[in-house]
C-alpha cells in the first residue's frame, strides 16, 4: 500500500477523516516508514496549512501504546474488555459460520451499525454496504447527529446547499448559530476573523458561552430548544422595519396558503417580548440582532447542528434557512447560510456504483434507528418490530458511549444471547463489549476519498505507512467476510482504489487532478442562489406541502411548558456540547489532549451553584427518572442560569462511576428527521 522505498524521507499526501466539517487536507511527513509529522496542506485553500489540536496528533494515536494490532476474542464477561488474540482465519470463521446461522433463520436479525468514526467513502459505506446489501441484513438510519438539520435544510431548500466557506470573509454580518467554531469549525473560524478585521459585526448564539462567543461582539444565550421562537420574532422585527426583500420573496420563495403569507402570519404572534419570555433574553438585544442582521449587508449565518438536537430542531432550522431568503442575502457570494455543503457532493458522488443496493435482489428490509438503539435491542420479534436482534456489527462508531440513554444500550450490548462485532483501533466502551473485535487500519494506513459538509473540495486519502501489526481496512475486513459467506459477486474484489475511482461521476470531479493533487474543487457558482434557482420542484424555496406544515416553534420534550410536574423535580436543562479536545468520542484516549481536558465536567452557573451548595471542584450527582451521573463541578458563567453544560463524550470507563453524561439523555426523537434529542434534557444536581 505505501511507497515502494521506505528508507528515505517522503510527504504524502492525505485528508483528515473525522466528522468535522473543514475536511483538511493533509500533508503526511514519513521518515524510515515511520509517520513523524501530520501537518495541513498550505496549498488547499480551506485548510490553508493549519491542522486543529486534534489531528495534529494523529501519529500519537496511530503509534498508540494500546492499539488493537491482533483480532481479539471474547474471554470475559460482555463489558469486562478481557479477550484472548486469535488468528484472522479463526475470527473471520467465527464471524462467518455465526453470521450465516442468523441470516439462514432471517438476515433482518442482523443489524450493521456504524456512522462517521471515517467520513470517508470507501472505509465507511463502500465495501460494508456491499456486504450487508447481499447479506440482506437490517438497514440502519444513521440518524445520530445531523438527520433533524440535514433534512429540514434539504426540505426547504431542496438538498443540504449552502455558501461557499471562503466568502464569509467578505461579510459584513455573520451570526454564529449553535457553533462553538473556534473548538469545531476552525477554518471557518479563521474567515470569520478576516471579516471581523475588515468590520464585520459577529454574534453567536448558543446557550453556552463558548471560547467562540467570547470573541464575538455580541451573544445570545438562550435557553436551550427555543430557537424557533426567536427566529419567528426575528421575522417580525425584519418586516417591521421594512427589511424584507419584496422582490426576492415574491420571486424565489414560496406564496400561496402554504407559503409566505401564512408564515408571516405567524411571524405577527411572536413579538420580540413573547419571544424574549421564552427565550431567556432581552427583547432590546433580538431587536439589535435583528436591525443589524437586516442592514449589515451581505450578511451570513453559520448554522450548526448543536441548536438542532431538540423535539423541534428540524422546524427550528426551517426557520432559520429562511432569514436570508426574506433578507435578499442570497443575492450576494458572501450573504445567504451554511449548514451543510454535503448536498453539493450527492450529485457528484454515484452511490449506486459504490454500495451497490442492486445486491439487495429485490429485498426490502426494515431499517433500524440508530439513535433508539438502546429500546431495540431489548425489544423482542414482533410483527411491527420484526426479528429480535441476534447479531450487531459496529463499525466507525462507538454506541455505548455516544447512543442516548446509555443504561439501556448498555444492557443490550450485555445480552450473553446477541453476537457482537466491533471493527476498531481500540477497546472502546463499545469494543468491551464485544465476542470479536477486529483490528482496523488508521487514516494514515489506507487508500480513501471523500467530500465535505463545510466546503466544496473533494478529497483523497494515500496511505502513507504500511498498516501497523495485523489491522486492515475496513474494506478489506468485509471483503474477506464476503468470501467467507461465498460471496462471489465481482464487485466483492474491487481494490480500495478502484473503488475510489468508483465513487465519483467523472463528469462532475475530475479524479484525475484529484489523484495528482489530493483534492479538487467542485465547479459551482460563486452565488448558488442570487436569482433563486433552489432545486426544489418549483425552484423556490420551500415553506410547507410535501407533508410538512408551515414551520413553528415547537417547544422541547422536556421543558416547564410541556411537563411542568417533570420540570418541578428536574428544574435545570442540560445540554452536552463536545469537549474541546475531543471529537464525539474520538481522542478521548489520547493522553496528550485528555491531560489538557483533565476530566468530565458540568458547569454551573453562580447563582445555580450557590443555591445547592456547590463549589468549583466538587464532586456532584447530575440525576433525572432514567439515572445519575458523577463528576466535578465547574461553577462558571460559561454556563447559563437554570442550564448546565455537561461536556462529553468521555468514554464511559473514564467517568467516576463508569458513567457518562449519556447516562442522563433521552430516546425520544426530533420533529424531522428522526434524530435524537441529546440537548432535550431535565436534570437536578446536588452534591454527591
Amino acid at each position: 500500500m505505501a511507497a515502494d522505498n521506505l528508507s528515505v524521507s517522503r510527504t504524502i499526501h492525505g485528508a483528515c477523516p473525522h466528522d468535522c466539517p473543514d475536511t483538511c487536507a493533509l500533508r503526511v511527513t514519513v521518515e524510515a516508514g515511520r509517520v513523524v509529522r501530520v501537518a495541513g496542506d498550505p496549498d488547499h485553500p480551506p485548510t490553508h496549512g493549519a491542522l486543529c489540536t486534534k489531528v495534529s496528533r494523529y501519529p500519537e494515536r496511530t503509534y498508540h501504546g494500546e492499539r488493537v494490532l491482533t483480532p481479539l476474542r471474547r474471554v470475559g464477561a460482555k463489558g469486562e474488555g478481557r479477550f484472548e488474540p486469535v488468528s484472522w482465519d479463526e475470527a473471520l470463521d467465527t464471524v462467518a459460520t455465526r453470521l450465516a446461522a442468523i441470516a439462514a433463520r432471517d438476515p433482518q436479525a442482523i443489524v450493521p451499525y456504524s456512522y462517521a468514526g471515517t467520513m470517508g467513502l470507501v472505509q465507511g459505506e463502500s465495501m460494508a454496504a456491499r456486504f450487508f446489501h447481499r447479506l440482506g441484513a437490517s438497514r440502519l438510519d444513521r440518524t445520530i447527529c445531523a438527520s433533524a438539520g440535514g433534512d429540514a435544510l434539504a426540505a426547504t431548500y431542496g438538498g443540504k446547499l449552502g455558501m461557499h466557506l471562503e466568502h464569509f470573509a467578505e461579510s459584513r454580518l455573520i451570526v454564529v448559530w449553535g457553533s462553538n467554531s473556534i473548538a469545531s469549525n476552525l477554518h471557518f473560524w479563521t474567515f470569520a476573523q478576516q471579516a471581523k478585521r475588515a468590520g464585520a459585526r459577529l454574534w453567536c448564539i448558543d446557550p453556552r458561552r463558548t471560547e467562540t462567543a467570547d470573541k464575538c461582539h455580541e451573544h445570545l444565550a438562550l435557553r436551550p430548544g427555543t430557537v424557533g421562537a426567536l427566529a419567528l420574532a426575528l421575522m417580525l422585527e425584519l418586516g417591521v422595519h421594512g427589511c424584507v426583500d419584496e422582490d426576492y420573496v415574491a420571486r424565489h420563495v414560496q406564496q400561496g396558503p402554504a407559503g409566505w403569507p401564512a408564515l408571516r402570519e405567524r411571524a405577527l404572534q411572536w413579538p420580540p417580548e413573547r419571544a424574549a419570555a421564552v427565550c431567556g433574553v432581552p427583547a432590546d438585544r433580538i431587536r439589535a440582532l435583528a436591525r443589524e442582521y437586516g442592514t449589515l449587508q451581505p450578511a451570513a449565518i453559520r448554522l450548526n447542528y448543536g441548536m438542532q438536537r431538540v423535539h423541534g430542531g428540524g422546524n427550528a432550522v426551517r426557520l432559520i434557512a429562511l432569514l436570508p431568503c426574506l433578507t435578499g442575502a442570497w443575492r450576494h457570494r458572501a450573504g445567504g447560510l451554511l449548514l451543510s455543503s454535503s448536498g453539493w457532493f450527492k450529485a457528484a458522488r454515484d452511490d449506486a456504483a459504490l454500495q451497490r443496493p442492486d445486491l439487495l435482489a429485490g429485498r426490502d428490509p426494515r431499517t433500524i434507528n440508530m439513535s433508539t438503539i438502546g429500546d431495540d435491542l431489548l425489544r423482542e420479534s414482533s410483527p411491527g418490530f420484526g426479528p429480535r436482534i441476534e447479531a450487531l456489527v459496529v463499525y466507525n462508531s462507538n454506541p455505548v458511549a455516544v447512543a442516548p440513554e446509555s443504561a439501556r444500550v448498555v444492557a443490550g450490548f450485555r445480552r450473553e444471547d446477541l453476537f457482537t462485532v466491533v471493527l476498531e483501533h481500540f477497546l472502546t466502551d463499545t469494543a468491551d463489549h464485544a465476542d470479536i473485535v477486529l483490528p482496523a487500519t488508521t487514516q494514515l494506513e489506507h487508500w480513501d476519498t471523500q467530500g465535505s459538509y463545510g466546503h466544496t473540495w473533494a478529497m483523497l486519502n494515500r496511505p502513507a505507512i504500511a498498516p501497523l501489526g495485523q489491522a486492515r481496512p475496513n474494506a478489506q475486513i468485509f471483503r474477506d467476510l464476503a468470501a467467507r459467506m461465498g460471496f462471489t459477486e465481482p464487485c466483492f474484489a474491487d481494490s480500495d482504489e478502484t473503488m475510489v475511482r468508483q465513487a465519483w461521476r467523472p463528469e462532475r470531479v475530475d479524479v484525475e487532478e484529484l489523484f495528482a493533487r489530493g483534492w479538487t474543487q467542485l465547479a459551482l457558482p460563486e452565488a448558488p442562489f442570487a436569482d433563486g434557482g433552489f432545486p426544489t420542484p418549483d425552484g423556490r424555496v420551500c415553506l410547507g406541502g410535501a407533508g410538512l406544515p408551515v414551520p413553528d416553534f415547537i417547544p422541547n420534550h422536556e421543558c416547564a411548558e410541556t411537563v411542568p410536574a417533570l420540570a418541578a423535580r428536574y428544574p435545570l436543562a442540560m445540554i452536552s456540547p463536545p469537549a474541546r479536545h475531543f471529537l464525539n468520542s474520538t481522542f478521548v484516549n489520547v493522553k496528550s489532549l485528555r491531560s489538557v481536558e483533565g476530566e468530565p465536567l458540568v458547569e454551573i452557573h453562580p447563582v445555580d451553584a450557590e443555591a445547592r451548595g456547590i463549589a468549583s471542584g466538587q464532586v456532584v450527582r447530575l440525576f433525572n427518572d432514567r439515572g445519575e451521573y458523577r463528576c466535578r463541578a465547574e461553577v462558571s458563567t460559561r454556563a447559563r442560569p437554570g442550564v448546565v453544560n455537561g461536556l462529553g463524550i468521555w468514554w464511559r470507563k473514564y467517568g467516576l462511576d463508569g458513567t457518562n453524561v449519556n447516562q442522563l439523555t433521552h430516546q425520544r426523537l426530533t420533529d424531522i428527521g428522526r434524530a435524537p434529542s441529546f440537548y432535550d434534557c431535565l436534570v437536578e444536581v446536588a452534591p454527591a
